[in-house]
């Protein structure tokens, strides 16, 4: 498998095409808007995308996706269910920081456990509340690379300000669903660098082991 980042949004959100590198099969995740500059990457590597996926309900993350699965005839998949009001607001979210989207209806809700296939490569749905209540990743398990949304960033989590958001359950999400992958697993985040899970684990000041290794973590 093979993926690009496309930065959309005045946010620079990392919305990012994964692909087959057999079949050409490709999937879009988290189009947050820019909906062209999607197109052109998409038709710069001779791609053809099979499904748009979506890791949570804010507009910098699917305010592009209806107008993309229409473009493209597609199908959206994602995010949890629990997300559905954040999906349904897409439009005043967006009056409200300047972007433009619309409210989207996905073809299939995921759930923890879960599988996306395309081409002959499976992503794994690991459901991680917290920074909204819906939120899922998508775990490539062959190539070892997460599409981690905004639950985790270099050096940083997911706000947790949001309506609905949980700060326990966010750090419940990273130590208890992310971590276990393995330290070597590399991660892209909704916004900013990459970074490995091991990283984190070292150094972030808020997720790191040394904050939990008396049973302590900041809240």
């Amino acid at each position: 498998m093979r993926y690009l980042i496309v930065p959309v949004t005045p946010l620079e959100q990392n919305c990012s095409v994964f692909w087959c590198e057999r079949t050409r099969a490709a999937v879009v995740i988290d189009p947050g808007g820019d909906a062209e500059r999607i197109l052109a990457a998409l038709n710069a590597e001779g791609l053809k995308a099979e499904q748009l996926l979506i890791t949570h309900g804010h507009s910098d993350h699917a305010g592009a996706a209806a107008e993309l699965s229409r473009r493209l005839s597609v199908p959206i998949t994602g995010p949890h269910e629990a997300d559905r009001f954040w999906l349904e607001s897409i439009p005043r979210q967006g009056a409200m920081y300047g972007l433009i989207g619309e409210a989207v209806t996905p073809d299939r809700w995921l759930k923890d456990g879960d599988t996306v296939t395309f081409g002959q490569e499976t992503l794994e749905v690991l459901h991680c509340p917290g920074h909204t209540p819906g939120h899922v990743v998508f775990y490539h398990r062959a190539s070892r690379l997460l599409q981690a949304g905004d639950v985790i960033f270099q050096g940083a989590i997911g706000r947790t300000d949001f309506p609905q958001g949980n700060h326990a359950d966010l750090l419940a999400s990273i130590r208890g669903k992310l971590f276990p992958l393995g330290d070597e697993v590399r991660f892209i985040p909704g916004h900013g660098p990459l970074s490995t899970l091991g990283e984190e684990r070292l150094s972030n000041p808020f997720v790191c082991d040394a904050l939990f290794a008396n049973g302590t973590s900041r809240e």
